[in-house]
């Protein structure tokens, strides 16, 4: 399998906190990858950090070899890597394909041009195509504040892969969204994505989810990778179990949501 991240001793310091240590991971191309850990527990350090939302302490990012540690976000996203937010960055007032659009517009760098128009037929089409593979272009026209919120996650999500990257970060694509909705969600992003070799990490606290979507789970706790590996065997790992989800974890046969969080 070929790595398309790695990183090596990560750390990050605010002053004498330390909120990430000795963070030690490969990823690789097309996978499936879930985040888990309490609350504080570094994985969105982890990925603010790789991201260059945060600049390291110390340690090194390399990207398919190459070492990106402290670049800037825009030049780390030129790259490949990308990222979506707990809270959907979106312009509400906007319709959905107009949102798509604008992601598309700044992905492909175009800038208006005297008789040359920065929408034309062709991007529109894109748009459409992208909303489509995510199964919402019936919603293309509705204002983005009237949709519920996990179409406006998928909207989101689609937005970050306008550039087709190697890397996908999500960060909680199921938080706000119902209960009767995540799991239809989740099902409509993991088949979109599995349609190109794009990586995708996400950060989850529902273990149903991370139970039936993430083949490989990464769990954090105080800062650093706790256990990493297929998925049943570290939720099965003892100190997963008392650290992260909980002793009480599939006690009745069934997943839960994890130890700390809500």
């Amino acid at each position: 399998m070929t790595v398309v991240l790695e990183t090596r001793g990560l750390e990050k310091r605010f002053d004498a906190v330390v909120a990430a240590r000795d963070i030690n991971a490969e990823i690789f191309e097309s996978e499936v990858l879930g985040i888990i850990g309490s609350n504080g527990a570094g994985k969105t350090t982890f990925v603010n950090m790789v991201t260059g939302y945060l600049q390291p302490s110390s340690g090194q990012i390399l990207y398919r070899g190459r070492d990106i540690t402290g670049m800037e976000t825009r030049d780390i996203t030129r790259l490949g890597i990308c990222r979506s937010f707990q809270i959907p960055q979106l312009f509400l007032e906007l319709t959905a394909l107009d949102n798509v659009l604008i992601a598309l517009s700044v992905a492909r760098e175009r800038r208006p041009v005297l008789f040359r128009p920065v929408v034309t037929r062709e991007i529109v089409d894109e748009a459409l195509e992208l909303l489509a593979k995510f199964r919402i272009e019936h919603v293309a026209h509705q204002e983005v504040t009237a949709l519920p919120q996990g179409v406006r996650k998928l909207i989101d999500i689609a937005m970050a892969t306008v550039a087709n990257p190697d890397l996908l970060f999500l960060d909680e694509p199921t938080s706000g969204v119902s209960a009767e909705e995540k799991m239809d969600m989740m099902e409509v992003l993991i088949s979109a994505l599995q349609s190109t070799n794009t990586a995708v990490l996400f950060i989850e606290h529902d273990m149903e989810i991370i139970e039936r979507f993430s083949p490989r789970v990464m769990a954090f706790y105080e800062g650093t990778i706790l256990a990493d590996g297929p998925t049943a065997d570290v939720l099965r790992n003892e100190k997963v179990r008392e650290f992260v989800v909980g002793q009480e974890f599939h006690r009745n046969g069934t997943a839960a949501t994890m130890k700390g969080t809500a």
